[in-house]
């Protein structure tokens, strides 16, 4: 009899919809959607006359160069990651448990800072230059040969050792879930460490390693001051060099949905490349628990340490050594005030993103775990979309419906109080916030969403049957424990949006500078030394979230034993 409450609780809850919750929930499809809306209108409707000039001048070239820079990030990031992830949770070696967390702090790195950072540390004055010729007397650089960090191998490896960690952190969580039972029966067959991981251990992994491989390739669509810092000329910069070099927002607005169709077909292919496979990542032994890391002997214990410190050196060594080189001989920049708005702007725009993004996050969230109805499936898959949008193509979207709002609310006042108000929406940074929100919404709503998902259900239930309604619940039960999974959201969107470039680049008004923005305008005029204190200020600010993330990793791998030495690899 007690289980009749609960399950008639339970069924009555998951099937009935509270009308309030339904249309917030529709509301935040819209939110996201009308800048996709926007930009398609805006393409349709525009002057085509240039298009043919695009089509044949400037299209082809750079879609080529984005598919290349695609691939290259892709193989280069993606065996970055997949290695690393596979010898800390496989073996044991010097400072394996350092690297287990280290490897992701080039997460704390933008793009732009890296491309900026490479770009002077392999310069004719840089250390390795310098070094090869006090080795071999040379005197100037036509005497010998130097890779050219301005090209697209350049922004292969410049955007692959800080991306590398989307990679890295899928990949680790599901090799860390992976039962050992299969892997010691491969043993037992003669299979040696790398035929295991080939054979058993990375298909397994496929779908972390897709996973990553997504998240690290959007940020690569999206990047713009790395791509035009090292002179790649990208679908993305090809749109932003139509919008405001060349005056055609249309073009750019054309060139942008060609872009976004692309993108959106590469995933709708990979879905449907997998549509029939299954692939079981819960623990279902009680052997994963007991999984330990096979220690490694002689010459191989340095190669998995070697192969591990690359990564962080490349990623967060270089770019923390020349910032921060440049940043302690400046630190005078700190009292002036173009730092001072800079920052001041910044939290502003970080801030406000936030609290919106956790306030929609929150309420998708909470209105899939009360209610199964499709217009909350529909409106989570809409708002999972927004992270797939570029940057740039996000600013031309969100700049269309704010600025015909803009122009209405003028007319209205001009009609009914004879004066104007401006731009209220263009002219402020709540274009920027707009944006913003769109774009790490997904990110948001993800953190909050695996919080509710760890409160069982019968919270709900036991304080319903106690006389709780459902608003007493979500206060009273709910919110105090989901307070840690708000938090961290909150805060990976602030640090994200403190980061946050191509958006803010396009949509900023006049006088309005973020740290990123300064930033790009001091290296897009050869001054990177003037830009470093708000450049380290921004790597310092990501080393927060990167610390959170590591930490919530690390607590799955449990307690590790040591085997004996004879179990080891040698």
């Amino acid at each position: 009899m007690a289980t009749l409450p609960l399950r008639t609780y339970q069924m009555r809850s998951r099937s009935s919809s509270n009308p309030y919750l339904m249309t917030f929930a529709a509301f935040i499809a819209v939110f996201v959607l009308m800048p996709v809306v926007a930009l398609i209108y805006l393409a349709f409707s525009g002057d085509t006359g240039e298009w043919p000039h695009l089509i044949r001048y400037v299209i082809p070239g750079a879609l080529w160069t984005t598919v290349l820079l695609l691939l290259g990030v892709a193989l280069l990031a993606g065996t970055m990651g997949v290695l690393s992830a596979w010898l800390v949770v496989s073996f044991e070696f010097p400072m394996r448990r350092v690297f287990s967390w280290a490897l992701v702090l080039p997460f704390a790195v933008p793009t732009y800072l890296a491309a900026y950072a490479y770009g002077e540390f392999l310069d004719f004055t840089g250390p390795p230059q310098s070094l090869i010729r006090g080795l071999f007397g040379f005197e100037s650089g036509r005497e010998y040969w130097f890779p050219q960090v301005r090209s697209l191998p350049g922004a292969i490896l410049v955007l692959s050792v800080v991306l590398y960690p989307y990679i890295y952190l899928t990949t680790r969580a599901l090799f860390l879930m992976q039962s050992k039972s299969a892997q010691d029966v491969a043993r037992t067959l003669g299979a040696g460490p790398f035929s295991v991981f080939w054979r058993i251990q990375l298909p397994m992994a496929r779908p972390a390693l897709v996973i990553g491989l997504t998240l690290a390739l959007m940020e690569t669509l999206n990047d713009i001051g790395a791509v035009e810092y090292l002179g790649v000329n990208t679908l993305t910069f090809a749109i932003f060099d139509t919008w405001l070099n060349r005056g055609n927002l249309a073009g750019a607005a054309q060139m942008a949905c060609a872009m976004l169709f692309i993108a959106l077909c590469a995933v709708l292919a990979e879905r449907w490349g997998r549509r029939r496979q299954r692939f079981g990542a819960s623990r279902t032994t009680g052997a994963v628990h007991d999984a330990v890391p096979l220690p490694l002997f002689g010459i191989r214990r340095w190669i998995a340490f070697v192969l591990c410190s690359l990564p962080i050196l490349l990623g967060f060594g270089v770019p923390a050594y020349v910032l921060g080189g440049y940043a302690i001989k400046r630190l005078d920049q700190l009292l002036t005030d173009r730092i001072y708005f800079a920052l001041l702007d910044s939290l502003i725009v970080s801030s406000a993103t936030a609290l919106c993004t956790v306030a929609l996050a929150f309420v998708l969230a909470y209105a899939a775990r009360v209610s199964s109805g499709p217009l909350v499936a529909l409106t989570a898959r809409i708002a999972s979309f927004g992270y797939a949008i570029p940057g740039t193509v996000l600013a031309i979207g969100v700049l269309i419906p704010l600025a015909a709002a803009d122009n209405w609310l003028n007319t209205i006042t001009q009609s009914y109080l004879g004066m104007t108000v401006g731009l209220l929406l263009t002219g402020s940074g709540f274009a920027i916030v707009y944006a913003c929100s769109v774009r790490f919404l997904t990110m948001a709503e993800g953190s909050i969403d695996s919080g509710f998902q760890k409160l069982s259900p019968h919270l709900d239930m036991a304080a319903r049957t106690l006389g709780r309604n459902a608003s007493q619940t979500l206060h009273v039960v709910l919110l105090p424990m989901m307070r840690p999974a708000v938090i961290t959201a909150a805060l990976l969107v602030f640090v994200d949006t403190l980061k946050e470039l191509s958006a803010t680049l396009l949509l900023r008004p006049f006088n309005f500078n973020t740290l990123a923005t300064l930033v790009y305008e001091d290296a897009s005029r050869a001054r990177v030394e003037d830009a470093s204190v708000a450049a380290l200020i921004i790597v310092l600010a990501g080393i927060i979230p990167v610390i959170l993330v590591s930490r919530s990793f690390v607590k799955n791998t449990g307690k590790a034993r040591h085997l004996q030495s004879g179990y080891g690899v040698r």
